[in-house]
C-alpha cells in the first residue's frame, strides 16, 4: 500500500490508473469503517482512503483536539484489506490558506435532524468532501449510512454539481447490543455506553 500525503502525488498517480473507489474518513478506523472499504474493493481495481481530521466540521467546543489521531494502526488494518493507496495528507496540504474561505453550503437539509444542533457541520462535510472529489476523482464513492443525513448531502450535491461519481451507501454496522459502530462511542462511560442502546 502507497501512502501519499501530497495533492501532486496523489493526482500522478490518479493519472496512472483507471476505475478508482474512494471512502473518505477521519481515521481512528473500526469495522464500519472496515466494511465500507471490503465494499470499495468490490466495486472498483484501485482503491483509495483518506483520512483527514477536518477542522472545518467541528464546531465550537467540540472535539477536533482531542478526537483520536492513529495513522499507524489505521494504515496497518487498510493494507490488510486490499487498500491500494492511503491519501493522509496534514491541514496545511489541504487547506494551504488556512481558512477555506470557497466552501460548500447546502440548502435546508443541513439544518434538520443533527444539524439543527451542529451549525456549519455539514458545510464542512460538503466542503472538504468536495475538495477530496477534486483531488481523488473516483468512480465510486462509499459511505455509511449510519450518518445517514450526511450520505443525502452528499449524493444531493453529487446530482446538483453533475459529478460523475457512483455514491453508494454502506449497511450500518452494529455492535451485538445493537449500537451503531463509531470512533465516538469510545468517549461514553460505562453509564453511557449502556443508555446509547436507546438509540438503536
Amino acid at each position: 500500500m502507497q501512502i501519499i500525503t501530497t495533492i501532486k502525488e496523489l493526482r500522478a498517480w490518479r493519472n496512472s490508473v483507471d476505475q478508482v473507489a474512494f471512502v473518505p474518513t477521519m481515521g481512528n478506523l473500526h469495522d464500519g469503517h472496515l466494511a465500507l472499504v471490503k465494499e470499495a474493493v468490490a466495486q472498483a481495481p484501485h482503491v483509495v482512503v483518506s483520512i483527514f481530521v477536518n477542522r472545518l466540521q467541528f464546531g465550537q467546543g467540540e472535539d477536533f483536539m482531542s478526537y483520536p489521531r492513529t495513522l499507524d494502526a489505521d494504515a496497518a488494518k487498510l493494507e490488510a484489506a486490499g487498500v491500494e493507496v492511503l491519501f493522509a495528507p496534514n491541514e496545511a496540504e489541504l487547506y494551504p490558506h488556512v481558512s477555506q474561505s470557497y466552501q460548500v453550503e447546502p440548502p435546508h437539509l443541513q439544518n434538520e435532524l443533527c444539524g439543527a444542533f451542529r451549525p456549519g457541520h455539514f458545510r464542512g462535510v460538503a466542503t472538504v468532501v468536495s475538495k477530496l472529489f477534486n483531488i481523488v476523482k473516483p468512480n465510486v464513492a462509499c459511505f455509511g449510512k449510519k450518518d445517514y443525513q450526511q450520505l443525502m448531502v452528499i449524493r444531493r450535491m453529487v446530482q446538483q454539481f453533475a459529478l460523475p461519481i457512483d455514491v453508494i451507501g454502506g449497511t450500518t454496522l452494529r455492535a451485538a447490543d445493537g449500537l451503531a459502530l463509531s470512533s465516538r462511542n469510545n468517549y461514553l462511560s460505562p453509564t453511557e455506553r449502556a443508555e446509547a442502546v436507546y438509540l438503536s
